[in-house]
């Protein structure tokens, strides 16, 4: 036991080192997406995350906005647990059969305006589970969407660039 312990002393902490985004841009992108929420909105912008079938990685990183890294609520960003309280719903994972009429209920008891993003290759119908028997397809097939954002998985910072595209109204307007 005491060689155990000597060797994690002097080997130290067995983490990852925190991921090199310049931390100045990342404050400045979520500072905007915070700005031009309050403006379009009248307040902070809430999001709910919806795992619809996905394989977990698009959920690190959606997790990792509330790390210390990015720490997105400081700009007024939330992540809520209800859909009744989302301006967005963000969607992970192809849409599996099992989570089809969850996704749509979902859809349908977010108030309007909301607006749907499909996060990662998955739930934009190019991933790797796309074609699979399990999967009733991407996102758009069961519920409109407003934005896709590529990746496999999307980076937080991707995810931030997004999020203030659609704010700021480079897709079509709220339903």
């Amino acid at each position: 036991m005491h060689i155990l312990l000597l060797d994690a002393l002097l080997k130290g902490p067995a983490t990852e080192r925190a991921p090199s985004a310049d931390e100045a841009a990342v404050a400045d992108l979520a500072r905007a997406l915070g700005t031009r929420a309050r403006a379009r909105l009248g307040r902070s912008l809430a999001i709910r995350e919806v795992d619809a079938g996905s394989c977990n990685a698009c959920e690190l990183e959606i997790h990792a906005l509330g790390n210390p890294v990015y720490d997105v609520e400081r700009f007024g960003l939330k992540f809520v647990a209800s859909p009744r309280h989302a301006d967005v719903l963000l969607v992970t994972g192809a849409v599996s059969w099992n989570m089809r009429e969850g996704l749509e209920r979902t859809y349908a008891a977010t108030p309007d305006p909301k607006w749907v993003v499909a996060a990662g290759d998955c739930a934009a119908g190019c991933g790797v589970y796309s074609e699979s028997h399990a999967c009733a397809g991407a996102v758009a097939k069961i519920v409109p969407v407003d934005l896709a954002i590529p990746g496999c998985p999307p980076t937080p910072t991707d995810l931030l660039k997004g999020l203030l595209a659609l704010v700021e109204g480079a897709t079509r307007s709220p339903r």
